[in-house]
């Protein structure tokens, strides 16, 4: 999972010790750079310096959270009286989570914050919905097929992701077939286009942005899909469905039986 570092590099050398092989950093020096890292990584949440810039602010982080509402935030600052103005704004707008440096951020605490905020990422959450679907596989391939929903850019056809579990293509294929599942490869796109849906909620990103974080080489694609598991444009799915409609639909394309079972 791909965090958002922006704070200062003596900051930034504790989350790595922190974050193991279990996150993944891009480092922001600048505001500037965080948002452009937003837009066109698949950052899956961040952790912030409101001091980032110098002196304590509350307006760029304010900002994010206006633009990006579904990115988990995490603050991580030093303690001073120029902080505690900063920190009341930014609780009063839902950014509870603070780790204070040389006071509480040993690795502990610091993976402690990581793995809270991740629960609330959109990778998690689909993970949690789509469960009952992939729960039948073989652990190897559900575990390849988490790892789609959790970085659908990464892993794009069906022979990356066999390859990931570690079993030939057509084994893999075999499976869906038997549990009633549409191929793989439609799971693999569906899986993509509810990514897109979730953060084209979010108003700081463009239909553009989220095909380059997906891993589209044309925005085109993206529409095609769109139309062919939402049976909608990427415009009207963003105005029209809200998650659990658009999890619905796609959930009944693949495995009608299964989904009403699951929602019953």
């Amino acid at each position: 999972m791909l965090v958002l570092a922006a704070v200062p590099d003596v900051q930034l050398l504790k989350l790595r010790r922190a974050a193991g092989l279990r996150f993944a950093l891009a480092h922001a020096r600048t505001w500037s750079d965080a948002l452009t890292t937003i837009r066109t990584r698949p950052v899956e949440l961040a952790v912030v310096d409101p001091l980032l810039a110098g002196s304590a602010s509350a307006t760029e982080i304010s900002r994010l959270r206006v633009l990006f509402p579904s990115l988990p935030l995490a603050l991580y600052t030093t303690l001073s009286p120029a902080i505690a103005g900063v920190l009341l704004a930014l609780g009063q707008s839902g950014i509870h989570k603070v780790v204070f440096a040389r006071y509480d951020d040993h690795p502990a605490r610091l993976r402690e914050v990581l793995a809270a905020e991740e629960a609330r990422s959109t990778s998690h959450q689909l993970r949690e919905q789509l469960g009952w679907m992939l729960a039948p596989l073989p652990s190897e391939l559900r575990w390849a097929l988490e790892e789609v929903l959790r970085s659908p850019a990464e892993l794009q056809t069906v022979q990356q992701v066999a390859a990931r579990a570690r079993v030939d293509r057509r084994t893999f294929e075999r499976w869906f077939l038997r549990l009633g599942l549409r191929s793989p490869r439609h799971f693999l796109a569906a899986a993509r286009v509810l990514h897109a849906h979730r953060l084209l909620q979010d108003p700081g990103f463009t239909v553009d942005d989220v095909a380059q974080r997906l891993g589209y080489a044309q925005t085109k694609t993206l529409q095609l899909h769109a139309r062919a598991y939402l049976g909608l444009t990427l415009g009207e799915m963003r105005d029209a469905l809200d998650a659990q409609e658009a999890l619905q639909r796609v959930a009944h394309g693949f495995a009608p039986q299964r989904a009403r079972a699951s929602a019953s």
